[in-house]
């Protein structure tokens, strides 16, 4: 049986490095990436500008960048001259009920591996809708988290299969009611979870698929979000709690980018920043 550490290793790529910006070719896709290290977090990167690397290291605060993210576009969202509240709202706690991954315990990485590769999975179902698509940037953007996320799916397989050899092939969640520590108090992951898991509510038509996957996404995100803080709280698995700061930290930067393209079509809406409570880690 492979280590976690190991594991992790073979899956995200760990450095001891602090701080620092390097080159790796990925074992999966045998494609050049940029590793980004931070003590306590790793971010991988498809080739990016040198520019964005050097904002990037950086580390601008949350709120340094929020405040970038609303520039240039007056009063319209005035929320933003005021502090981020800190309870979510309404949707974004319906979110957190659809995402619940159960209480801590024994099994609750496999929980958290199970619900999160269905999460990734609706992604990449979302982002073929887009391949190859004509308007500027949306296309290659779409293919950017196809990779990622294809790649974290893989990865969180290798981890179920070293960790809990002897969990069932189909993806499992909480019982409610059960024992968290036992695999007895798991069940199998039904169509609807799986359903809510994904947030693929929905189909676009040629004419809308430019807006539905740009908001889309951004909501599915937002999800991702939740169920990082989750296992940031829960978790006690090294591995778990990096790929968590991953998640939190690589997505948020992702969501502002998925706002400017929003603007760029004419559209600002205030739920596009339910989940900037999130951002921090």
């Amino acid at each position: 049986m492979m280590s976690k550490s190991g594991v992790m290793q073979m899956g995200i790529g760990v450095s001891k490095e602090k701080s620092c910006v390097r080159e790796h070719i990925s074992p999966f896709t045998k494609k050049r990436i940029f590793i980004f290290d931070v003590p306590g977090l790793l971010l991988r990167m498809r080739p990016f500008p040198l520019l964005l690397i050097a904002a990037l290291i950086s580390f601008l605060p949350v709120s340094a960048r929020a405040q970038q993210d609303s520039h240039g576009h007056g009063n319209h969202h005035m929320h933003h001259s005021s502090p981020t509240p800190a309870v979510p709202s309404n949707q974004n706690v319906h979110a957190a009920h659809q995402h619940d991954i159960g209480p801590a315990g024994e099994t609750y990485d496999l929980r958290f591996i199970d619900a999160m590769v269905q999460h990734h999975k609706g992604a990449l179902l979302m982002s073929e809708f887009v391949f190859d698509i004509g308007s500027p940037g949306v296309g290659a953007f779409g293919k950017e988290i196809w990779n990622v996320q294809s790649q974290e799916i893989k990865a969180m397989g290798q981890w179920r299969k070293a960790w809990y050899p002897e969990a069932p092939i189909y993806p499992i969640a909480y019982l409610p009611g059960g024992d968290p520590n036992s695999m007895s108090g798991l069940t199998r992951m039904s169509s609807e979870q799986i359903a809510a898991m994904q947030m693929l509510n929905s189909t676009p038509s040629k004419k809308t698929r430019v807006n539905w996957f740009l908001e889309n996404m951004l909501y599915h995100h937002g999800a991702a979000l939740v169920m990082a803080h989750d296992a940031l709280k829960k978790s006690t698995n090294p591995t778990i709690i990096r790929l968590s700061r991953n998640i939190i930290f690589s997505q948020r930067l992702e969501m502002l980018r998925i706002r400017q393209m929003l603007r760029f079509n004419g559209l600002d809406k205030p739920a596009y920043y339910q989940y900037d409570p999130l951002f921090s880690i």
